[in-house]
């Protein structure tokens, strides 16, 4: 049976990296932490819990859960961020195939949110990630800071049962996050020399808010909907806002 690393980044996460680790128990052989420099009780909290505990200044997204990932013992790898965590379901669907993990390149499960007051039935569910995989055979890609698990041979097997994603516990929250997503998705964009017309945060965010209100029934989630894909499509506009104004000067 392959042998299994848990591989995690976090920072300034004492409120949540516990129930992450937690989660993990009884599931992998090992658990990596890599920490961007926390000025809160994150590492004081995790160390107990954790195999190997590496402090690293951030790196990108990408690098860093790539730097968590070849931290690892072994070439099968379980990535979480801290603000998720394995349900009994999902744990025990883990366990199961372990025997057969070398069946696929890497295995895929559904994650369902947490937004501000309610977990979200429609909007952003079910969201399939591929969060277990070979490092030998898969590794993170995508562009900071939507990162993702990019598979170079083999094929993606499925999990059954939920990752739970507590992603924003207030509004305030979700907008201090698309500052800092929006100035690192920009500064990603500039430097692939990508073009922004006048038009295009206009037409952006209207089409992120149109396909995840109406295309995802992000209607049927009510309130807490109608707010995540308002915020959904700035974040979209902000975007390219800042990649427009930053070429106009």
């Amino acid at each position: 049976m392959p042998a299994l690393s848990a591989a995690i980044i976090s920072f300034n996460e004492e409120a949540r990296i516990v129930e992450c680790l937690e989660s993990l128990r009884g599931v992998v052989d090992e658990i990596v932490l890599v920490d961007s420099g926390s000025t809160d009780r994150t590492r004081e909290l995790a160390a107990p819990l954790v195999d190997v505990l590496v402090e690293q200044p951030f790196l990108g997204h990408v690098q860093q859960k790539n730097l968590a990932a070849e931290r690892a013992s072994h070439d099968w790898v379980l990535s979480l961020d801290c603000d998720e965590r394995l349900t009994p379901e999902l744990a025990a669907s883990i366990r199961a195939v372990r025997e057969r993990l070398d069946q696929h390149a890497a295995w895929e499960f559904t994650r369902k949110t947490f937004y501000v007051y309610r977990w979200l039935e429609h909007l952003w569910y079910p969201e399939w990630r591929v969060r277990l995989f070979d490092r030998r055979r898969a590794k993170w890609g995508g562009t900071n800071p939507h990162d993702k698990v990019v598979v170079s041979e083999g094929t993606v097997g499925r999990l059954h049962g939920d990752c739970l994603h507590r992603s924003f516990e207030s509004v305030a929250g979700h907008v201090k996050t698309l500052q800092t997503f929006t100035d690192i998705a920009a500064a990603e964009m500039l430097a692939r020399g990508k073009r922004v017309g006048v038009l295009d945060p206009l037409t952006h965010g209207a089409w992120t808010f149109f396909r995840l209100y109406v295309l995802q029934r992000g209607f049927l989630d009510g309130f807490a909907g109608l707010c995540a894909c308002t915020l959904s499509f700035m974040h979209a506009f902000v975007k390219y806002a800042k990649v427009y104004t930053a070429q106009r000067r």
